[in-house]
């Protein structure tokens, strides 16, 4: 039977939970890295023993963790990220010789072929790609060349890249995300960018054509249909169907269009889940009741799912990188709160249950399916 394993970043260290097909028991591993932030943890999609983790410290600098047994040992995938001597600040070494200076990794995104090939989003916005498993390291610097550069702003959370998504069928197209500048396209491995942004509306930007400046949260893409994208923007629930060259309104019926998280269905690509917050200045589930929305017709007409999440006094966030789901029949669904709790449902979202409760503060959630 195959089985899955959840990884979780959080303020304070690395979560490994795994669980066979049923998942209704689980075995959990940590903290790894204990005492360090791990903005994000990542398993290579065609080795499941290849894990990358993103640990970081105010103090100490950014490394890449690589593990090649799914987590069990861990070494350093590389040289390149180096304390810089100041307090808070990090350099990448590509090979230059004038190192690039940034704060944090937060998202890694490993290849769809290869388990040595991995994508990185940092902060301040920018894209960086390894080939030999994280001991090298080049900028995509197309992006950053892009003529929008100047008009980038940091969101509340920085000026990051936070969203990396690999086309399955064809390996020259990638989409990312920053906030707050928006989506961009590539159609030739990140050699050129493209702004993807028709449509989105922002109350805080005048010009209602503006090619970026929009505050993206999350997007996210069903792995055959590429040119369907979904998105959580800072305000509204948005939808593409030409691959980011416009996109509509699908907030319908929540009862906040505000959130973080967004991520589609494993083999419906027509379902999506969102978990709405009340505010950008209050950061909790409307009504202190914790529910994650579900739609089946791809947005609009939204459904809440509650039972065995928290229906009184619940006062978590969900942050942009914590919601996964598996490739399970039925497929499961899981995401982390700021309260240390990790929800999981093995029925599609239906009904949900507590996996752990009382870590730190959890950064990310992501899912391997295991042989």
């Amino acid at each position: 039977m195959s089985g899955v394993r959840v990884l979780v970043g959080t303020r304070k260290g690395a979560f490994i939970l795994t669980s066979d097909g049923r998942r209704d028991r689980w075995d959990v591993s940590g903290p790894h890295f204990g005492g360090w932030e791990i903005y994000h943890l990542k398993g290579s999609p065609v080795d499941s023993n290849r894990l990358y983790a993103s640990q970081s410290s105010g103090w100490f600098g950014q490394v890449i963790q690589r593990s090649n047994d799914g987590g069990k040992t861990w070494e350093p995938a590389g040289n390149k990220f180096e304390y810089a001597g100041v307090p808070g600040t990090h350099q990448w070494y590509d090979g230059t010789p004038h190192p690039w200076e940034f704060k944090r990794v937060w998202h890694l995104e490993p290849s769809l072929s290869d388990p040595d090939m991995v994508y990185a989003g940092v902060e301040d916005a920018a894209l960086f790609r390894t080939s030999d498993g994280g001991q090298t390291w080049e900028e995509l610097s197309g992006l950053r060349g892009h003529g929008s550069g100047p008009k980038w702003q940091p969101g509340a959370g920085g000026m990051c890249l936070h969203t990396i998504l690999l086309d399955a069928s064809d390996p020259a197209r990638i989409f990312i995300a920053i906030s707050a500048a928006g989506a961009f396209r590539t159609d030739d491995g990140g050699k050129t960018w493209q702004p993807i942004n028709r449509g989105l509306k922002s109350e805080y930007i005048p010009d209602p054509n503006a090619e970026v400046g929009h505050c993206v949260h999350r997007i996210a893409m069903h792995r055959l249909h590429p040119n369907v994208l979904f998105m959580q923007k800072h305000w509204d629930v948005m939808r593409s169907d030409d691959a980011g060259a416009s996109w509509y309104e699908v907030s319908g019926n929540l009862p906040s269009d505000f959130g973080f998280v967004i991520d589609v269905h494993a083999h419906e690509p027509e379902t999506i889940y969102v978990v709405p917050i009340k505010s950008d200045s209050e950061h909790y589930p409307p009504e202190g009741k914790l529910r994650v929305y579900r739609s089946r017709s791809g947005g609009n007409e939204w459904e809440p799912l509650s039972k065995g999440l928290p229906q009184r006094d619940c006062y978590v966030n969900i942050l942009r990188d914590a919601m996964a789901v598996d490739t399970l029949d039925p497929c499961g669904v899981y995401f982390g709160t700021t309260g240390g709790q990790v929800y999981a449902s093995a029925d599609a979202g239906d009904s949900w249950a507590p996996i752990v409760r009382d870590l730190p503060a959890v950064l990310s959630v992501e899912v391997q399916t295991l042989p």
